[in-house]
């Protein structure tokens, strides 16, 4: 049976789920004060009845709001990603263990936790996850319609731009053996993927639009191959958070573009790229730098001439990674110092000279 201290809760671990939720208490020793389940209407209340004290959660669907919530509060809150909270549970899992599981992890010195996003880069991120997932639809369609049409005899090369530009003459045309009702099913098709483009253009709209107002951003946008949408994509990440990584390279690793590591015995031995962390925020960085690299051989300055360099003596596809990673550590810089990136020096710029 287990005995429950009476000394004030210092660590708080929540297992959040959508209409309970547990919470597990330990005092500064580590011994359990409370481990009880509650209604979610039930939880704020009750953190905020608690005292100044450090809750862990998983970064999960609706950690962030929470954290804000309780952040309010005054308490420090920290989100854990879930793979580093798996080693800490005990035997079965169920809520309960899964909570003092979250709390043990928490209470590591050494453990590593997700930036607290605020409001506005829940939006920015939102506003990315719901451009993707309208690309991804359109591209889905446009792949059903030309699946379709090659039933019927009837074939187009790959490529949106090519399904549009002759659709409407498939449609207006009677001598291509289309049946009445597949054209008015086809038309409805078309009519659906304009209104997909619209909504494209809608999204990048918005995010270029923030890409100029914001000043993170056109810090960022100095580097080549980072545009409006990785600029936006990495502060929608990221935010004011940049100290958090010693050096670009632990950046960097953090998203998944340094190699993974196999080693023992003292013998180093370099796999593929790692691929942890954000997968649409890789994505994005990868195809920067290789829009970047289609061009690197028309340009004179000192990062283009590094980068021809690399393409010679690397696969195409590892010198893409590598620009990836190098880009990384470049906006890692730009944030952290405040200074613009100088592409024609291969360095930050340098500040302005002072005039008396």
């Amino acid at each position: 049976m287990t005995r429950f201290s009476k000394e004030p809760v210092a660590t708080i671990g929540i297992d959040l789920a959508k209409n309970s939720v547990h919470v597990f208490g330990v005092d500064a020793q580590g011994e359990v004060v409370f481990s009880r389940k509650l209604a979610r209407k039930a939880l704020s209340p009750f953190i905020a009845q608690q005292p100044t004290c450090r809750i862990a959660m998983e970064a999960c669907s609706g950690a962030h709001h929470w954290a804000r919530t309780f952040q309010g509060f005054g308490h420090e809150v920290v989100l854990i990603a879930p793979q580093h909270v798996k080693p800490f549970v005990k035997t079965n899992k169920n809520d309960a263990v899964d909570a003092e599981a979250i709390c043990e992890a928490a209470r590591r010195p050494r453990q590593l936790f997700v930036p607290v996003k605020n409001v506005e880069q829940q939006d920015i991120q939102s506003t990315h996850r719901m451009h993707s997932m309208i690309i991804d639809q359109r591209t889905a369609l446009v792949n059903q319609i030309r699946g379709l049409l090659a039933e019927y005899g009837i074939v187009i090369a790959q490529g949106r731009a090519e399904l549009m530009r002759r659709l409407p003459d498939i449609l207006e045309d009677a001598e291509n053996g289309l049946s009445e009702r597949f054209r008015a099913e086809l038309n409805g098709f078309l009519e659906e993927l304009r209104h997909m483009d619209t909504r494209v253009k809608h999204y990048d709209t918005q995010i270029q639009a923030f890409a100029n107002t914001n000043d993170s951003a056109q810090l960022l946008r100095s580097i080549p191959g980072i545009g409006p949408l990785v600029a936006t994509a990495l502060i929608a990440t990221l935010g004011d958070n940049w100290g958090l990584f010693n050096n670009g390279r632990a950046l960097a690793a953090w998203l998944g573009l340094v190699p993974r590591q196999h080693s023992t015995g003292g013998k180093p031995r370099l796999l593929g790229i790692s691929k942890r962390g954000d997968v649409y925020m890789r994505k994005l960085i990868i195809n920067g730098a290789r829009a970047m690299m289609r061009w690197v051989k028309k340009k004179d300055d000192a990062l283009s001439h590094w980068a021809r360099d690399l393409k010679q003596r690397c696969h195409a596809n590892v010198a893409v990674v590598t620009m990836a990673n190098k880009l990384v550590r470049i906006a890692w810089a730009v944030m952290t110092t405040g200074k613009a990136f100088d592409a024609e020096r291969g360095a930050l710029a340098k500040p302005a000279a002072v005039t008396a």
